[in-house]
């Protein structure tokens, strides 16, 4: 009897593993080679690394230095409401992942039930029942433990989006603040520009007032000078609203943001008014290994495909029996007659369930199950792919903002040479005040325009960091 029985469970046992019913998840789809493309030069940015660490691997405090920055970073972690709310999500799916634990064990019920009847007018007859209801699944087939793994997978999907929400709040958080730095040289630029026009203006009115120039050179220069009088109300307003948009990231009412003046920051500052931002270290890009395993979007589309694959095979367990045990232990007067005081009842039942026709739905579960698995492995490459392009885009960008940083610093100081010299020709009589708002105008577009670049290049520091897979922890 004992070999028979052996026999038994060695059969069971070689039928669920060539089912594949216990099948662990393992990773089959390939990422596609090369993500990262090639950069300007024509190199591909995959062997383009300096270092054996990407930048991604840096806390975003060694990313972003300013104090004030570093403080307003860790206000939005802490305030933020998104945020909360999927730390929440994986509480939920905690909870979750515990009652699919607990599902291997019986459930147990109290259920007390009493009755009175009469007949007739007779006595009246009072019937109880006392028992302790028990009822077992019994996973044979992988059931409940598909539905174990899968709910697990589904916790691991909701501490990557908390991370993802993580990394995107310091992305936004630093752009903002970039943003509201770069306002604030354009304010100030302006403001030196609104000055200096202001000065022309008084010039150009002097020299009308002596008959020395036309009524339209004054006109033009009041309307040059008016321009930027409107530009320093419209810049005003947009670092009103980026200040907003940073208290709204830290669930706060509208308020100032302090921050220090444009280019002060350590990786910003240096003799040459920004040249460091350009430092080699920004160029570690890790290798596509490291992307895949920092990068929250490409692990939590593994994780899609790793609760899919448990799915299908919950699905697939659907086409085996189930087995259930039942039993009950109490106390009852009821036994056919009344008997007082009750005696103990045990009762105790298995039962065995499989499917024959369940109209088609067992079958159509399946193959959706399927399809699912097979849609997301294709969702999981384009992952990758996307992830390889905010790369490169962002490598582009850096290193079209590099490039341009001399071109940009160099007109400035040439336009601020011409601004000067078509001043004293014009107070000479030798220049047109044609040519004076014409030399206003190409510096002031050449000043925001650094500011500009500069602003550019810092965004894409971010973005590469963040792309990379930064910020997640």
């Amino acid at each position: 009897m004992k070999i028979k029985n052996i026999i038994i469970v060695a059969l069971v046992g070689s039928l669920l593993t060539g089912c594949g019913l216990y099948n662990k998840y393992e990773q089959k789809v390939e990422a596609p080679s090369g993500i990262f493309g090639n950069g300007a030069d024509g190199q591909s940015l995959d062997s383009a690394t300096e270092g054996s660490a990407s930048i991604a691997q840096m806390s975003w405090r060694d990313i972003f230095t300013d104090p004030l920055l570093q403080q307003l970073i860790e206000q939005v972690l802490a305030n933020n409401t998104d945020l909360k709310s999927a730390r929440i999500a994986i509480e939920k799916s905690e909870a979750a992942l515990k009652a699919a634990k607990l599902a291997y064990l019986p459930s147990l019920f109290f259920s007390p039930q009493g009755s009175l009847s009469s007949f007739d007018g007779g006595p009246v007859n009072k019937v109880y029942n006392l028992p302790l209801q028990l009822s077992w699944d019994i996973d044979v087939f992988g059931s409940i433990t598909n539905k174990k793994r899968a709910a697990k997978a589904v916790l691991l999907q909701s501490q990557l989006n908390e991370e993802s929400v993580r990394a995107n709040l310091i992305s936004i958080t630093a752009q903002q603040y970039y943003m509201l730095q770069m306002l604030d040289r354009e304010l100030e630029i302006l403001i030196q520009t609104d000055s200096l026009w202001k000065a022309s203006l008084d010039t150009q009115t002097a020299l009308w007032e002596n008959g020395q120039v036309f009524s339209t050179a004054v006109n033009q220069q009041e309307a040059s000078w008016l321009s930027v009088k409107a530009q320093i109300a419209d810049v005003r307003r947009s670092i009103r609203s980026t200040e907003n948009s940073i208290c709204s990231l830290m669930a706060a009412t509208p308020q100032h943001v302090s921050r220090s003046k444009w280019l002060t920051e350590a990786q910003h500052h240096s003799a040459s008014e920004g040249q460091n931002i350009f430092e080699n270290k920004f160029l570690k890009l890790g290798v596509p290994a490291d992307l895949l395993n920092l990068r929250p979007d490409i692990r939590l589309a593994n994780c899609y495909m790793e609760e899919a694959f448990y799915n299908t095979q919950g699905a697939r367990a659907a086409f085996f029996p189930s087995i259930t045990l039942t039993g009950s232990a109490g106390w009852t007067n009821n036994n056919g007659i009344i008997v007082n005081p009750g005696k103990l009842l045990l009762s105790a039942v298995a039962s065995l369930a499989q499917p024959i026709f369940a109209r088609g739905q067992i079958k159509a579960n399946y193959k959706i199950a399927q399809l699912t698995e097979e849609d997301l492995q294709q969702k999981y490459v384009q992952t990758v792919i996307d992830a390889g392009n905010q790369v490169n885009e962002a490598m582009a960008d850096y290193e079209t903002a590099r490039e341009k940083y001399g071109y940009y610093h160099r007109q400035v100081e040439v336009l601020h040479e011409a601004y000067n010299g078509t001043h004293e020709l014009m107070n000479n009589g030798k220049a047109s005040y044609i040519e004076v708002l014409t030399a206003q105008e190409s510096l002031l577009n050449a000043q925001l325009s650094e500011a500009q670049n500069l602003y550019d290049a810092t965004q894409a520091i971010v973005a590469l960091y963040i792309a990379l897979g930064g910020g997640t922890k």
